[in-house]
């Protein structure tokens, strides 16, 4: 599947010497990002893992150079004209941020929901932000008849040559630092990353496996493979919403296809773990989109396992009360917070005696909720909801049972 023809790679829309020539432009103004070992997060996954820090792009993404390779080939005419795009976020951070580099306008149209923290900074980078649709399809279509009414050059955030091949230089760098990487799962949204690392990879390093990885709840290449359509319920929401696209692209799919081994749909814990640990481990902040490959890695562990993995932190742009609700869950998974309710007799120092017990085992009260009227409660009871905070999972069990020991036995809530 993977195997290129030196003919068939002629044909296609994006080359080797197309991600080259890409990089010989993205030279000096964009940043070539650290491509790190991370021994926990192998340790943890049983995998070797290499990270490429993209989310410490000025834009804190990897969009950045899909766009600019873009916009450095425009005309002078389409550079007075302006530009336009439809992005959830990071492309049009991306393409603001250059075009305004260059002084070439720009519009940028962003589905409802978009992220505060995107919508905040594509408008700092001086472009015009309009919010309309209830998807990136949506807001594309919306895009696209702007830039009919105003003669815009439409630059699209993954189904463009130029794009793809911008994109592409990340292989680049990564094997030029690493050149034994074995497997490169990458996110796939509308599938521009795909398809120009993709690209860039197997034409360096043949044997080298390149996998894509999709939310489960917006598997659009998948769906494409399998020659069926999916319809993703209302209301159906993904932490990975960079990557949260209901079609991928033509173009990026016809150049993707043949180079890929697999492509592996994630479901939405992994997402949040992935996210937490970046968080945790190495200290950098990932969006959920730029989490997809470790997600992948902690979901499939034996498909990864003893493998030298380069991983891409495709984006940092999360928006921080998402950030801090994902860092929170992820303590609740690990037991490190604790819900407890207990039922007893309703006198005085029932929760001075209940205190007394969890602070003796080292654990911490986050909060107490007093209930005399439920009525599953016997009259002369009182029901109380602790929230407590503990080292770990055997450390909440150990004050569970020193609670039950003293007569006050507890319920996981």
């Amino acid at each position: 599947m993977a195997e290129i023809t030196q003919s068939a790679s002629a044909s296609l829309p994006v080359t080797l010497r197309d991600v080259e020539a890409a990089a010989v432009k993205l030279a000096g103004f964009i940043k070539q990002t650290s491509f790190d070992h991370s021994r926990t997060l192998s340790d943890i996954t049983g995998a070797n893992i290499w990270l490429k820090f993209e989310n410490l792009q000025f834009t804190a993404t990897f969009k950045e150079r899909g766009a600019l390779n873009r916009l450095s080939a425009l005309s002078a005419e389409q550079r007075r004209q302006g530009v336009i795009a439809a992005s959830a976020g990071n492309h049009s951070q991306g393409l603001a941020y250059h075009a305004a580099r260059l002084g070439i306008p720009v519009t940028i149209v962003m589905p409802k929901g978009t992220p505060f923290v995107k919508v905040q900074q594509t408008r700092a980078h001086g472009a015009e932000v309009v919010i309309d649709g209830d998807s990136y399809d949506e807001a594309s279509a919306t895009a696209k008849r702007l830039c009919d009414e105003r003669e815009l050059t439409f630059v699209h955030p993954f189904n463009d040559p130029k794009v793809m091949a911008g994109q592409g230089t990340v292989a680049l760098e990564m094997l030029e630092d690493v050149p034994d990487l074995e497997v490169l799962p990458v996110p796939i949204g509308g599938g521009g990353l795909i398809a120009g690392v993709a690209t860039a990879a197997k034409h360096l390093k043949k044997d080298i496996s390149v996998i894509g990885v999709e939310p489960a709840m917006y598997p659009s290449f998948t769906a494409k493979m399998r020659g069926v359509n999916t319809a993703t319920p209302h209301g159906t929401s993904t932490i990975a919403e960079g990557i949260a696209v209901k079609e991928v692209g033509e173009e990026s799919y016809a150049i993707a296809r043949p180079l890929i081994d697999d492509v592996l749909l994630i479901e939405e814990p992994f997402f949040e773990r992935a996210v937490a640990l970046y968080c945790n481990v190495e200290k950098t902040v990932a969006e959920g989109a730029g989490a997809a490959s470790l997600a992948a890695l902690l979901a499939h562990p034996r498909r990864f396992k003893g493998k030298k993995c380069g991983l891409i932190i495709t984006g940092g742009n999360i928006d921080t009360r998402l950030l801090a609700s994902v860092l929170t869950r992820e303590l609740v998974r690990e037991q490190r917070l604790v819900s407890l309710r207990i039922v007893g007799d309703d006198r005085p120092g029932l929760l001075a005696t209940v205190s007394a017990v969890i602070g003796q085992m080292g654990a911490n009260i986050i909060e107490v909720a007093h209930n005399r009227l439920a009525l599953d409660v016997p009259a002369k009871g009182a029901e109380f909801d602790i929230m407590i905070e503990t080292r770990d999972a055997q450390h909440a069990q150990e004050v569970m049972d020193a609670l039950r020991e003293r007569g006050y036995p507890p319920r996981a809530v």
